[in-house]
């Protein structure tokens, strides 16, 4: 991928979520991974949270970071699975101003290489809400490498070209 590299480099703020009912701070190996990842690119990471798979928990959490001035951007890992429990997609829905349907079909589309027809089962997605962007990777290890390194390095590099989400933060809340 492109980068303009005459532009100087904008880190983001970047809030992190786990959503598991079994994961606490010294299992969640999926959100230090993508810890790691965000640190390395150079963003900042201004929050991290692990919640259990509760719709009007992760609602709440997310309304209280997209309400932060200091957070541009919210990721998530865990609970868009399809059993009874994986509600992230559910939250989303519920605070989201726009979807951003193109992630959740390229990260399967990607994700296709690595496991196959079984990323059929992933509610990956991608919502705006209220000028904020919320991404939603799978809990797996892997899912997060797909997500993170095929797309949203990429993504959230306002060097990258012809175009990537950054550029864009300032007329987010545009009417």
């Amino acid at each position: 991928m492109p980068l303009d590299n005459n532009m100087a480099f904008k880190p983001v703020n970047i809030a992190l979520l786990t959503v598991s009912d079994t994961r606490g701070p010294d299992e969640d190996t999926s959100g230090d991974l993508l810890a790691e990842r965000i640190r390395a690119a150079g963003h900042k990471i201004i929050e991290r949270a692990i919640l259990r798979d509760d719709t009007a928990l992760i609602t709440a959490r997310l309304h209280n970071w997209i309400d932060d001035e200091n957070i541009d951007v919210v990721i998530s890992t865990g609970g868009t699975g399809l059993t009874g429990r994986d509600v992230t997609p559910e939250a989303l829905d519920r605070v989201k101003t726009k979807d951003i349907p193109g992630f959740g079909e390229l990260f399967r589309w990607l994700s296709f290489a690595s496991i196959g027809t079984s990323t059929i089962q992933s509610r990956a997605c991608a919502v705006l809400a209220r000028g904020t962007y919320i991404f939603a990777l799978p809990g797996s290890n892997g899912a997060v490498k797909d997500g993170w390194d095929q797309i949203l390095v990429h993504q959230l590099d306002n060097r990258h070209r012809p175009c990537n989400f950054v550029e864009l933060m300032p007329r987010l809340s545009e009417r």
